[in-house]
């Protein structure tokens, strides 16, 4: 494929939203044709999924539908608006992907990290981000950010116990795949912060 897939990742309150706001800026800048996009999310039958997940309306989601819905969403979100925009030479840029599911799911929830990568390999088989950029920050002040957002969505709406495992198994992954993966401070000034990806960026480029 001739674009380029960039997938932003982090647990709650790291800044995530920002940041693709000045990756989208730099690549537009440097004349790069792109699509920006989110998970779950990004078609509408994704988007309604989304909804479910973060807005069950008080009905309780077994840990395996959660687990289903969003890789139901990601097959929708792939076939539909990652992979024809890759096909086309475009840069996509994604809020979360499969390390997502990963950190959440497997790690924070206890799911079996090797029956999810078996799922991920069924939906998406070898492709992977180019790059991953992770917003690390304890989980303590991800979520004090977070609540001063506003009103909470169910997936952040557990213990602090949970997004500290989730934080853990983000940089296990970041161990793991060290050849896409960059761990940025998100704890440190925001000119920090976008100063580090750009320089990533640039490289990718």
């Amino acid at each position: 494929m001739k674009g380029k897939f960039i997938t932003i990742e982090g647990s709650e309150g790291v800044g995530k939203t920002t940041n693709i706001n000045f990756i989208v800026d730099y690549l537009t800048k440097h004349n790069r044709r792109m699509i920006e996009t989110r998970e779950p999310g990004g078609t509408a039958a994704a988007e309604e999924i989304r909804n479910i997940l973060l807005n069950s309306n008080g009905e309780l989601i077994p840990d395996i539908a959660e687990l289903l819905l969003f890789f139901a969403a990601r097959s929708l979100h792939l076939e539909n608006v990652i992979l024809p925009a890759l096909v086309a030479g475009k840069f996509v840029i994604c809020d979360r992907f499969t390390d997502a599911t990963i950190a959440y799911q497997g790690y924070g929830r206890g799911f079996d990290i090797e029956r999810i990568n078996n799922i991920a390999q069924w939906v998406h088989a070898d492709i992977q981000p180019d790059l991953t950029i992770l917003l690390d920050a304890p989980a303590e002040i991800g979520m004090q950010r977070a609540k001063k957002r506003g009103a909470i969505d169910r997936m952040e709406s557990e213990e602090i116990s949970f997004y500290e495992r989730v934080r853990e198994g983000y940089l296990q992954l970041a161990e793991q795949y060290n050849d896409r993966f960059v761990v940025i401070d998100a704890n440190q000034s925001l000119d920090l912060v976008q100063k580090a990806i750009m320089t990533h960026l640039e490289d990718l480029i």
